[in-house]
């Protein structure tokens, strides 16, 4: 298992900039695909990046060329850099961690980032 604490929420006006960051424990961290959702009110909860054990990005193309997905193995943490940001970007951000051979699934508590002026 792995347990996951998210950090970096909070209130930023639009065009602004946050960095999450998500610390991983208790695990092998290069077993596990990582990767940033998030849920705003009402709605679904969605893929904002994901990133491989060996650095493969994939982002949802709503966010793609805004933030940036990144983790570091030593530390045990995967952050995501947030650029340019939108009211619509408002939402609770969730950590993930896939495990790759059993597919199964941990996450954050998640963190508020809110885009308002």
């Amino acid at each position: 298992q792995v347990q996951l604490v998210e950090s970096g929420g909070g209130l930023v006006q639009p065009g602004g900039s946050l960095r999450l960051s998500c610390a991983a424990s208790g695990s092998i961290f290069s077993t596990y695909r990582m990767g940033w959702y998030r849920q705003a009110p009402g709605k679904q909860r969605e893929l904002v990046a994901t990133i491989t054990s060996g650095g493969r990005t994939n982002y949802s193309d709503s966010v793609k060329g805004r933030f940036t997905i990144s983790r570091d193995h030593a530390k045990k943490t995967v952050d995501v850099q947030m650029n340019s940001l939108k009211p619509e970007d408002t939402a609770v951000y969730y950590c993930n961690a896939h495990h790759v051979f059993t597919s199964n699934n941990y996450w954050g508590q998640g963190t508020q980032v809110t885009v308002s002026s």
